[in-house]
């Protein structure tokens, strides 16, 4: 129970009729990020000290969500949607075997799409908290450059794919609790029922306790590049602060300066990609963003980032004394498993992932599956594309039952979209073991690992295109 008590706050203004009369607007109403609960000013909180009336502006920072605890950092503005409801809809009594998706990324679409090849009557309903519109995550971070926005980056609505494969859809809703016992699912919009529940959840941006989050951009959704896409486009060259150079991090500062903007790209570690390349491969990564006009920050932290005014325009602190003023900031410190749903139902897991069964993707609950970048196979996050369709082929098997192999997991290629070098590895990498060098030129790196004897991993880098000149703005040719 939170401490605040109404004589905390500020008296309540309201009407007979309750309409606010304290000149600030009309009610508003919060959404909480991490569970999906509305705060409303109009109710309050009555059971956390806060009156009906009470302004989400004067409460205090450490009141706690009262459904998942977190704090009002973790809120935003919520602008109710009409929410997409298409039929059929299950109907846990009569439709026997049931299947419902949580998840509308392609993770989601995949196991449906799989699931109505082997069935086609199969009742089936996809809960999502967006609109569940299917697009390409991995286009994100290169599609700015580009020019390309969310109307092109759709491939097709969620409406269209529900009526197409026949499915019920439950868009712009937040899960809230699984009941795994009883097998249901409670939401915004209602409770539902399923016999087998696939969970497509995806992964979380992780930002340090320094990085406020709505001070920060993470590119892991299409709602929130269109935000940082049309910000950018407001104004020519912009000073862009990118924290983080894993894949993603190294793929936007790219594709920002490509777009004709200054970067300045903050690593932790001395070489970009450090868990995943040897030092060589890192060291001609680092040059060849270097020589697009990025500046290249290495062993450097933030450890305090500040917001200078409403409309943009960052003070960030490193952890040498040094003082960087930026318009924006683009936060790519890494990828984890929200667990609040996973823990409800009861399902085992880590902050890597839903632990899955290698050949089935079942869960610790029978009646439970996982798929794509929320599950963790031998403990190990499993957050690429390319496997989706043979997961989705293993479930849709097992929930239908038939004869299957089942899914055999292999570690994907990694090939990195950037355009002033290329990078691709294959095979199960280790960096634990050394790396061998097999070959070298100006132009092109080959390395290779071992493992009891025989090749077990191939890394190749090639040099690219230039992306910049050097007033460091980008060449038109590039920006197409």
């Amino acid at each position: 129970m939170n401490e605040h008590t109404s004589t905390d706050l500020p008296p309540v203004n309201m009407d007979a009729e309750g309409n606010p009369t304290d000149g600030r607007g009309a009610w508003r109403q919060y959404l909480c990020r991490a569970c999906g609960w509305i705060y409303d000013e109009r109710l309050g909180d009555p059971d956390g000290g806060l009156p009906a009336g009470t302004r989400f502006e004067d409460i205090s920072d450490d009141w706690q969500c009262p459904l998942c605890g977190v704090t009002k950092r973790d809120f935003e503005p919520f602008v109710s949607r009409d929410t997409i409801i298409t039929k059929p809809m299950i109907n846990p009594v009569a439709d026997e075997g049931g299947v419902i998706v949580i998840g509308g990324g392609t993770a989601g679409w995949t196991a449906i799409e799989a699931l109505r090849k082997l069935d086609d009557k199969l009742p089936i309903m996809l809960i999502t908290a967006d609109s569940g519109d299917r697009y390409m995550k991995p286009q994100l971070s290169i599609a700015i450059s580009q020019n390309k926005t969310p109307e092109t980056l759709i491939t097709k609505s969620a409406k269209e794919l529900s009526k197409k494969l026949n499915i019920g859809l439950v868009a712009q809703t937040f899960v809230i609790h699984i009941d795994a016992k009883k097998r249901q699912i409670r939401t915004t919009r209602g409770n539902f029922y399923y016999q087998k529940l696939i969970l497509a959840l995806g992964a979380t941006p992780t930002l340090p306790a320094c990085l406020p989050p709505d001070c920060v951009w993470r590119i892991n959704h299409i709602d929130m590049f269109a935000k940082l896409q049309s910000r950018l486009a407001s104004r020519t060259a912009q000073h862009i602060a990118v924290i983080g150079a894993g894949m993603i991090g190294v793929e936007v500062a790219e594709d920002i300066i490509r777009a004709g903007h200054k970067v300045t790209l903050i690593n932790r570690s001395s070489l970009p990609l450090a868990e995943i390349l040897p030092k060589r491969a890192g060291a001609r990564l680092r040059d060849a963003l270097i020589s697009t006009g990025i500046n290249y920050l290495a062993d450097s932290n933030v450890t305090q980032l500040t917001r200078l005014n409403s409309n943009g325009g960052y003070k960030l602190t490193l952890d040498n004394g040094t003082t960087l003023v930026v318009d924006e900031v683009v936060a790519s410190t890494g990828l984890a498993l929200d667990e609040r749903l996973p823990k409800r139902a009861g399902v085992v897991h880590s902050i890597q992932g839903i632990s899955v069964d290698e050949r089935t993707l079942k869960t610790s609950d029978p009646h439970i599956f996982a798929i794509g970048d929320c599950i963790a196979i031998g403990g190990r996050a499993c957050r690429f594309v390319a496997p989706l369709r043979e997961q989705a082929n293993a479930i849709a098997h097992e929930i239908i039952d038939l004869e299957h192999a089942g899914y055999q997991h292999k570690p994907p290629m990694v090939r990195l979209k950037t355009k002033s070098i290329i990078v691709t590895l294959t095979g199960d990498a280790d960096n634990r073991r050394p790396w061998l060098l097999s070959e070298e030129t100006d132009e092109y790196l080959l390395m290779i690992q071992e493992k009891d004897g025989t090749q077990s991993a191939k890394l190749e880098l090639k040099q690219g295109q230039m992306a910049v000149h050097d007033t460091g703005t980008a060449p038109q040719s590039l920006m197409l």
